[in-house]
């Protein structure tokens, strides 16, 4: 018990890279409306503030692997704590577009603690407890997600509540800013745990440093297991040290294509199945649902909730049912929840009447809606396009929210129970499931180059959903972007049931042989 404790121990703070990252992703649902009104943006200029980190992330998942390789784990894990902590600070004092974006970048290098934490979690842990291990980073994301759902509703609530500590924090002027840098704290006491974890026992024996591999290794297994244990590592990784294009011809070589195509595949379908269109814009598709602002808001935190709990139980299942089955029945649960998402905006009308009009606080001059008062639109597209020819742009981008929410006739619990759904069936399969497979799928001697590869393809796919999803809401519409989504789950569906195999219960060793690559 005393082995699993310690492995428990440095997963836990290892993984706290995991919680910083689904903070920094999703507190920006919260941020957009303010800095789209304040600076006046574009729905590409709202894709961009979005998606820019994950073109940070895209760019270090290049490089992180081979600097894994090269220096080991525990370093690149602290320099991965120093950037968010740099991003945090920079994004709350940006004074422009383009100044959150450098800084949001800035935050996007250190997503690839998204690839390291389970490489180096995988490389401590028992094979019969891997995957449970390794999910302890997605539940730790997933709880970031959360807390930064609670967090920016706090922060809207503290905002109007007229207090005189609210105005001398200057919380009520700078809302968006306290969104974005509360984020610093969690940075600094994650930089300061991970000085007390080991290297990878993996690594140290990679780069012959056996005297240090069995220290690290008597802290996480039973003596008589570890001699067997170097054995087999060392037989994996070969006598010989490769370098970094040895790796990359390797890894597209004929006796890893399995392993790549599982990679890519389940990597591209975790992030155009619209993950991070649900996380990242929460409560602007619960606005477009016409709840309003606050309500958008609240009903934000459910997705965090949901989130916690199917993750848990993602967790509990995992080393039980295996990898395979949780993806079939996510995906599965994936098509539905879009499908249901589809149909409610579908059925949706929009049209403002008299009394609506009369009830808004937006700074729109009233005869401005004249022309477009008592009319039905059948969608939001022609809703939108209206309400843009009256107002000019900047008007509506200042005002969309209160529009939309004033004039949206649908069913809205019908719009969330899709949502959820989606998050329930992600939850507990793509989330938690892509960076097991991740760290199991490649041989120990090429496994950082192999995750990097795949892990910016990831992030390459998420930079490409988050950036268009502004403009999908304002081109296709709600009904056709979701509807897209649920297309491409049926794809990953199907490659799941018919291509990919299971992994679990097997240590790395043995999933080198079953996949051909040893």
């Amino acid at each position: 018990m005393g082995f699993f404790n310690a492995a428990l121990r440095y997963t836990l703070i290892v993984s706290m890279g995991g919680f910083i990252f689904g903070f920094d992703a999703s507190v920006i649902s919260g941020v957009v409306g303010f800095v789209t009104s304040e600076f006046n943006l574009s729905t590409w200029q709202q894709g961009f503030v979005v998606s820019s980190p994950t073109l940070g992330a895209i760019l270090s998942f290049l490089f992180v692997g081979p600097l894994c390789d090269a220096i080991g784990r525990r370093k690149v894990l602290i320099g991965i704590a120093a950037l968010y902590c740099v991003s945090a600070i920079t994004s709350a004092l940006a004074n422009s577009f383009e100044l959150l974006v450098v800084a949001r970048v800035i935050g996007g290098f250190a997503f690839c603690s998204l690839l390291v934490a389970p490489m180096y979690i995988a490389e401590i842990s028992r094979p019969e407890s891997r995957g449970k291990m390794v999910s302890i980073n997605q539940l730790n994301i997933v709880l970031g997600l959360s807390v930064a759902y609670f967090a920016n509703y706090f922060f809207l609530q503290i905002s109007e509540s007229g207090g005189a500590w609210v105005e001398y924090l200057m919380i009520d002027q700078h809302t968006w800013r306290w969104m974005l840098g509360i984020e610093a704290l969690p940075a600094v006491v994650f930089i300061i745990l991970l000085f007390s974890i080991p290297e990878s026992p993996r690594w140290l024996l990679l780069k012959g440093r056996d005297e240090e591999a069995n220290e690290v290794l008597q802290k996480l297994m039973p003596s008589e297991e570890i001699v067997e244990q170097v054995v087999q590592i060392k037989q994996s990784v070969g006598e010989k040290k490769m370098s970094l294009l040895v790796s990359l011809r390797m890894l597209f070589s004929p006796v890893l294509k399995l392993s790549l195509l599982i990679g890519l595949v389940v990597g591209i379908a975790q992030q155009v199945t619209g993950v991070n269109a649900i996380y990242f814009y929460a409560a602007t598709i619960f606005e477009q649902s016409g709840v309003g602002t606050n309500a958008a808001f609240m009903q934000a935190i459910w997705i965090g909730l949901i989130n916690i709990i199917f993750t848990l139980i993602a967790m509990a299942f995992i080393d039980k049912l295996g990898r395979k089955p949780l993806l079939v029945m996510g995906l599965a649960g994936v098509i539905i929840s879009m499908s249901i998402c589809a149909y409610g905006f579908k059925q949706a009308t929009y049209e403002l009447t008299p009394a609506t009009v009369a009830k808004l606080s937006v700074n729109v001059e009233q005869q401005d809606l004249q022309a477009i008062i008592g009319v039905t639109y059948d969608n939001d597209l022609d809703y939108k396009e209206a309400l843009i020819e009256n107002l000019g742009q900047e008007s509506y981008n200042a005002n969309q929210a209160q529009l939309i929410q004033a004039a949206a006739k649908m069913n809205a619990v019908l719009i969330m129970v899709g949502i959820l759904g989606f998050v329930a069936s992600f939850a507990v399969s793509l989330g938690p499931v892509m960076w097991v497979l991740f760290s199991e799928i490649f041989p120990n001697q090429i496994r950082g180059v192999a995750i990097s590869f795949v892990g910016a393809i990831n992030s390459l796919a998420s930079f490409g959903v988050q950036l268009v999803f502004p403009w999908e809401l304002a081109n296709l519409g709600a009904a056709m972007t979701f509807l897209v989504y649920g297309g491409f789950a049926v794809i990953g569906l199907v490659f799941v049931v018919f291509v990919m195999p299971e992994t679990k219960g097997k240590s790395l060793e043995e999933l080198e042989k079953q996949l051909g690559t040893n």
